[in-house]
């Protein structure tokens, strides 16, 4: 028996076959779903004082409660402490500028517990040091035993080195990765149930703005990925991931292309958004209340400034979005527009990669909306713009 053409012979077949074609990249077309978009709470808040536990609680309320990211579960909570401790901007506390202010890491804390965290593990890879994170916290002037005492199951762990641990983890990314194809964290970050992305609201030098995906950059340890020669055991990560000059530890995997760009503005984006997509952030809080412009620490300049708002929301990109979008920039710019003058757009990166949206039309704002929250960094970036050039 032989096979029978279509009707209409050999020009049939071929329209049937380009039709059919056409068909199956409709279907494929219709199953590419667009990056998802969750609610994201924006709050006025202008002081560290009384009135930020019940501003917070009410934000969490608003994402639907924390219960059901606490109850029964480990809770580990990535905080923002770039830099030394000691280092400070001016006369400015750390907390008041490049680093998360104790007092929301004690409300987050506080809150955490009384939704039902059965333990709470406070994280941070603290820099130029393997010693415990405990030890960063007093440099800054900061009291870890009060934080700890906030819950009734805290820990404080330094993930830049395995300590206790026995060995790091390996993160994969999905689809491959934009830089690397995995990566090897401290096992604590796999080692829960809920992840906390908590940071500060700021300019980046290299990324354009810090928020609750930046802040994930701080997940890779120096004790792997750091420069040799460095700074204390472990190095800064410039070889590696600002500047591609080295691959990192053999324990971890190379990077996908060593042919690809070497520029900082074209890798940190992609390292951010490989590992916000490995180990993923279940609840972003981004403390604006008194912070920094101009730059992401003190070592770059920049300025105090107080913005006086608290941004959370459960999907890392659509928080950033409304983050950048409250600092006065418009999260949809692409490389070359503000912030993202000298790098690629992390948020675009993540959009396309299908982490999130960063379109604002789509992210519903619970609370105060963005145009009565928003504080202009844009001018602040600019005067450190001219004072460096």
């Amino acid at each position: 028996m032989t096979r029978a053409d279509p009707p209409g012979g050999l020009a049939s077949r071929r329209s049937f076959l380009t039709g059919a074609a056409a068909t199956l990249a409709l279907g494929a077309a219709r199953l590419v779903r667009p990056a998802p978009a969750a609610t994201v709470a924006v709050a006025k808040c202008d002081t560290y004082g009384a009135e930020l536990l019940a501003t917070l609680d009410r934000m969490f309320d608003q994402l639907g409660g924390l219960g059901r990211l606490a109850k029964g579960r480990t809770v580990a909570i990535k905080l923002n402490l770039t830099g030394p401790a000691t280092l400070r901007l001016g006369d400015t506390p750390v907390g008041l500028a490049q680093w998360v202010h104790p007092d929301v890491v004690g409300a987050v804390v506080h809150l955490m517990d009384r939704a039902g965290a059965r333990r709470i593990r406070l994280l941070e890879g603290a820099y130029g040091t393997t010693a415990p994170l405990e030890e960063s916290m007093r440099h800054a002037d900061w009291d870890p035993k009060a934080i700890a005492a906030a819950g009734g199951h805290v820990e404080l762990e330094n993930t830049n080195a395995l300590g206790r641990a026995p060995e790091y983890r390996r993160f994969d990314v999905p689809g491959g990765g934009l830089l690397f194809p995995s990566y090897l964290l401290h096992p604590s970050y796999g080692e829960c149930d809920t992840f906390v992305s908590l940071a500060k609201l700021k300019s980046h030098s290299t990324a354009g703005i810090t928020a609750t995906m930046k802040n994930c950059f701080g997940n890779v340890p120096t004790e792997v990925y750091g420069d040799p020669g460095g700074w204390p055991k472990g190095g800064g990560r410039v070889g590696v991931f600002h500047q591609g000059t080295r691959q990192p530890s053999s324990l971890a995997a190379p990077e996908r292309d060593p042919a690809s760009p070497r520029r900082s503005g074209y890798r940190i984006p992609r390292v951010i958004v490989d590992v916000c997509a490995a180990r993923p952030v279940h609840l972003g809080i981004v403390d604006g209340i008194s912070t920094m412009s101009g730059s992401e620490g003190p070592w770059g300049g920049g300025a105090p400034c107080h913005p006086g708002v608290l941004i959370a929301g459960t999907n890392c990109v659509n928080t950033d979005a409304v983050a950048a979008a409250v600092m006065g920039y418009d999260p949809m710019a692409a490389a070359g527009r503000s912030p993202f003058l000298d790098c690629d757009s992390f948020l675009e990166l993540a959009d396309s990669q299908g982490l999130g949206s960063r379109d604002l039309r789509r992210i519903e704002v619970a609370g105060t909306p963005v145009t009565k929250a928003r504080f202009d960094f844009e001018p602040l970036r600019r005067r450190r713009a001219r004072e460096t050039s």
